[in-house]
Parts: structure tokens; sequence; C-alpha cells
């Protein structure tokens, strides 16, 4: 169990030191969570299976409902950083020369429930928000809601590019926005004691302020899971653990190791 300690003065989003990062750090943080995947294989390959199983829940809504899969996609969004959470458990486990234990893994999320609480909340709203823009999008370049019988072909016809375009420019937006405030968030609040608020912001502000090396890394995650659904979404049986462990090593480059008192008891 873990207990808090008040966070010293002055600890705002805009006064935690952030860490001078490279272009050779996200393919390092890569490495590092295929080891921690290899040191608790058993673990990673439940939260693996837990990311297949989303996959499949993706393909069957868009065979039933393709205008929802979007919206599908952003609530995955918000429930895969917290079942990474238990990635992040193991990574923090095997730093501290700890032996992972699944249960552990499993009810990390229990850590801190008030501020991971109001940290989904504020995802929930983007998510919402994601999905109604998919739908109007789908609405107003169909004039209804158009039915593909969950044919992608017929989704991909020339005459849909358009439609393609502003769907996927859209969609890019808010997985952006949902990626900068989440990326180290998530983790940071597994691993120090701070509010969601802080958190969030802290997370923003690595992405603004080194841009290019985070975007280099979400571009690799996109690439790395974008791989992973084609053979019937079981890539994701390995790689979701390794990207999953691998963030919780981002977030330690960025941020290093908690001063302020945290402590496990």
């Amino acid at each position: 169990m873990q207990t808090e300690a008040p966070s010293p003065a002055g600890s705002s989003p805009f006064d935690l030191p952030l860490a001078r990062l490279g272009w050779a750090d996200p393919p390092r943080w890569l490495l590092l969570g295929l080891r921690d995947f290899l040191r608790a294989p058993g673990i990673g390959l439940f939260f693996g299976g837990c990311f297949v199983a989303m996959g499949w829940a993706l393909l069957k809504v868009f065979q039933s409902a393709p205008a929802y899969v979007l919206a599908l996609s952003a609530g995955f969004l918000l429930l895969g950083p917290l079942l990474c959470m238990g990635l992040y458990r193991v990574s923090q486990a095997l730093e501290r020369g700890e032996a992972p234990d699944f249960g552990d893994a499993l009810l990390a999320w229990t850590t801190r429930p008030g501020t991971l609480a109001i940290f989904g909340f504020v995802l929930l709203v983007l998510e919402m928000l994601w999905g109604r823009a998919a739908l109007v999008i789908f609405a107003v370049s169909f004039d209804g809601m158009p039915d593909f019988q969950g044919s992608l072909a017929k989704l991909l016809q020339a005459d849909n590019l358009p439609f393609i375009a502003t769907y996927c420019g859209v969609g890019a937006l808010f997985a952006g926005l949902i990626y900068a405030v989440s990326v180290v968030s998530i983790p940071m609040i597994l691993d120090r004691p701070v509010d969601a608020i802080t958190a969030g912001l802290t997370s923003l502000r690595l992405v603004l302020t080194q841009t290019g090396v985070m975007l280099w890394w979400g571009a690799l995650i996109t690439v790395l899971v974008g791989l992973a659904l084609l053979p019937w979404f079981l890539g994701l049986l390995v790689v979701g653990p390794v990207v999953g462990h691998a963030s919780w090593h981002a977030y330690r480059a960025a941020l290093g190791p908690d001063t302020t008192g945290f402590a496990r008891t």
C-alpha cells in the first residue's frame, strides 16, 4: 500500500523539472519495455489479452454500427491507460528489485482512486466530445447515418475521400489531445503525490516543450499498435504490454524518481 505525503511547496506543474529527452530515447524505452515483459510474461500476457479483447469488440462494432467505431476507439483510449496501470506497477516493482505480483498489478488503480477518477472523468469528457463530433461528421457528410454493412471497401470509395479526411483530421485532433494530457500523467499519479490537474498539465507541458521527441514516441506507438492490429489484433498480446511497460520508462526518463516523500508501506 502507498501513503501520500504532502506535496512540497512550489511543486506546481510548471515547477517540476523535466529531463531533456533525445531522439534515441523512445527506441530505448521500447527495449526496456520488452525487457520488463520478458521478466514478467504471465502478467503481460494477461493485459495483452485484454487489449486483444478490446480489438475484437471494436471489430464487432464496425460490422454492426460503423459510425460508432471512432467513439468506441476513444473509449479504448480512456480504458487503455487505466489497464496499463497494472503494467506500470510491474515495471515499478522490477525497478525496485521486487518480484512483480499479479494481484498488486490488477489492483494498481486502487492506489489513488480519487485522483484517477477525476483524471478519468476528464478523459471521458474528451471521449464524449470526440464521439459526438464523429457522429456529426457522419450525419453532415451523408445527410444522415449511412449503412456500410460493415464493409470497409464501401467506406473507402473515392466519393467518400472528403469525409475520410475530415473524419481522420478530427480524430487526430482529439487523439493528440488525449495523448498529450495522458502520456506520462497516469504513471505519475501512480508514482507521486500529485493531483489530476498537476499530472495532466505536466504531461501537456512535456509534449509542448519537447514536441519533436514526444511526436516521435507517439508515432512509434501508433505504428506498432497499427501493425499489431493486422493479424486479428493478436499482435496486441505482446505489443500492448511492451508499450505499456515502455510508457513507464518514458515517464521515468522525463521526470526521474520521486523525491517528494511518497513512500510505500
